[in-house]
């Protein structure tokens, strides 16, 4: 467990800001990912009956789509228990293996910082 309180304050930023997309669309998960300049792109869950991506690979498909070349770090805000393989290979096709990233609760309570390696 990884106590949100400890978090280095960019990093925090990017926990709120999936939490509030994930509050704000309802959808079942949200996620932010920061770029290599500090840039922050959010998203939540896609269901449509002809496209289904996790709000994760969302943030990170905006991210490639606007220019991003890497990631610093990555937040998904989930009542999973984990973050997925798919999602974690998203975030390291584009920030590498190391890229950090944190998965929280509802409440915005980090549970788990894992890397996308």
């Amino acid at each position: 467990m990884t106590e949100s309180a400890a978090l280095d304050p960019e990093d925090r930023k990017i926990v709120t800001l999936a939490r509030s997309a994930r509050a704000r669309n309802g959808v079942p998960e949200g996620a932010a990912v920061r770029d290599e300049t500090g840039r922050t792109y959010v998203a939540g869950t896609v269901a449509l009956d002809s496209l289904r991506l996790s709000a994760l690979r969302t943030a990170v498909a905006m991210a490639v789509a606007s220019g991003a070349e890497s990631l610093e770090a990555a937040a998904v805000v989930s009542g999973a228990a984990a973050v997925t393989d798919e999602d974690l290979a998203a975030v390291r096709d584009l920030g590498g293996a190391g890229t950090p990233v944190f998965l929280a609760g509802a409440d915005g309570e980090v549970r788990a910082r894992v890397e996308a390696g």
